[in-house]
């Protein structure tokens, strides 16, 4: 390997053999450019299945209601189905093992205002595990508490850009808020990985709604973290029984969807999770196919270039050239050849994913395609242990050349 004139003259063996090193590194380096561009579009999808639900968690349920479209029970189609908090009380007690989080929601759409600005915002009613289930970020001050909810306490947590709204460069925190003709007290502000629209919504106590907005127990959603020691087989039969059970309870037909739906984030984790797989399944076969053809290529070159030096070998061993140190010349050189034409294709691959960037997220839900560097490791590792087995099969060759016969080759 540190042997300064075997180097000298692998070079000088690639410099007579111009368009042959050409030739045969190409298929390598087209083979290398193929994957990093399926790899870096396969990641960008992937990037963009993980932007679609950076602000929910990842083991969110949603459970939903509506109206039903099934007779049952002698109850009529078109039945109203109306969650209630004995319903968030029972998911709460039948399922406490398999339940890391759990909120109520409650949709209400109010005019918030401050001195003379004022606009109309969606708020919605929570208990503090929303906080986590929405992955909402304190900028400043607090989230909702269980003394809020306990107290039926007229505050309220507000979004980055309705503070932006309303109050502009001013701080907001501990100020009155006009929350539909009611006085609310601002305890904090937070942002949102979901954009603009999570970033103009309030949250207020689910006790304070129910208490001021209706005087009742009626809750719009349940929203559920599952426990994240659950496998995601575990979490969906979890979902699925859990709704088994709601509906059940509130009267509705077992094949109703319309009346209750459960959103089960498991589900959905397990789809992409096998979509993906398959998807970068199809690129490592294309990607290892192309690569076998570049070394199948490289080795028959290098086997032609045994064959116009099989005098020269002939000559070194028969002044006592070892069989190993052929070897290690012919493998060298494919090693060398191979890993510069890898780099090559790695480098320009690289550089067409840097450049179409993230022009391809609106048309082709691509977000950022790219290539980690675990890859990059990856495929040198791949490309040394290519040119090991491209020049390893004629450098054997090389080396059992009998001097007496090498001399005599034409």
């Amino acid at each position: 390997m540190f042997d300064l004139d075997r180097w000298r003259e692998i070079f000088q063996s690639i410099n007579k053999n111009r368009l042959r090193s050409v030739m045969s590194g190409f298929t390598v380096a087209f083979a290398i450019l193929l994957f990093t561009l399926l790899f870096g579009i396969v990641s960008g999808l992937s990037n963009s299945f993980t932007s679609a639900f950076a602000d929910d968690a990842q083991n969110s349920m949603q459970v939903r209601v509506r109206e039903t479209t099934k007779p049952f029970k002698g109850l009529q189609t078109g039945r109203a189905i109306q969650l209630r908090n004995d319903d968030y009380n029972f998911v709460k007690e039948t399922y406490e093992s398999k339940i890391q989080y759990q909120s109520a929601r409650i949709y209400k759409n109010f005019t918030l205002k401050y001195k003379n600005e004022a606009n109309s915002y969606n708020v919605r009613a929570v208990n503090p595990d929303h906080q986590f289930l929405e992955k909402t970020i304190i900028e400043e001050g607090r989230y909702l508490n269980e003394r809020d909810l306990n107290e039926k306490s007229k505050v309220i947590v507000i979004g980055r850009l309705i503070k932006e709204d309303l109050f502009g460069e001013k701080p907001a925190l501990g100020k009155r808020l006009n929350v539909n003709g009611s006085s609310y007290l601002i305890i904090g502000i937070f942002s949102d990985e979901g954009g603009d629209n999570e970033e103009r919504l309030a949250y207020i106590p689910v006790t304070t709604a129910q208490s001021i907005y209706g005087n009742n127990d009626y809750i719009s959603q349940i929203n559920l973290g599952y426990n994240p020691n659950l496998s995601l087989d575990a979490a969906i039969a979890f979902g699925n029984k859990m709704e088994r059970d709601l509906r059940e309870k509130l009267n509705i037909h077992p094949d109703d969807q319309s009346a209750l739906s459960v959103r089960n984030m498991a589900e959905a984790n397990k789809g992409i999770g096998m979509f993906m797989g398959a998807l970068y399944a199809i690129v490592i076969l294309v990607g290892s196919g192309t690569l076998v053809a570049g070394i199948i290529g490289i080795s028959n070159i290098m086997i032609f270039v045994i064959k116009e030096r099989t005098k020269e070998f002939g000559i070194r061993k028969a002044l006592g050239a070892t069989p190993s140190s052929i070897i290690g010349m012919v493998v060298q050189e494919s090693v060398l050849i191979t890993t510069i034409a890898g780099y090559l294709g790695l480098s320009l691959g690289t550089y067409i994913l840097s450049l179409i960037g993230n022009s391809l997220e609106k048309d082709y839900f691509i977000k950022d395609p790219s290539v980690s560097p675990g890859i990059v490791i990856a495929a040198t590792v791949v490309l040394i242990l290519s040119g090991l087995i491209a020049g390893y099969v004629p450098a054997k060759r090389a080396a059992n050349i009998k001097p007496i016969e090498a001399l005599r080759a034409d």
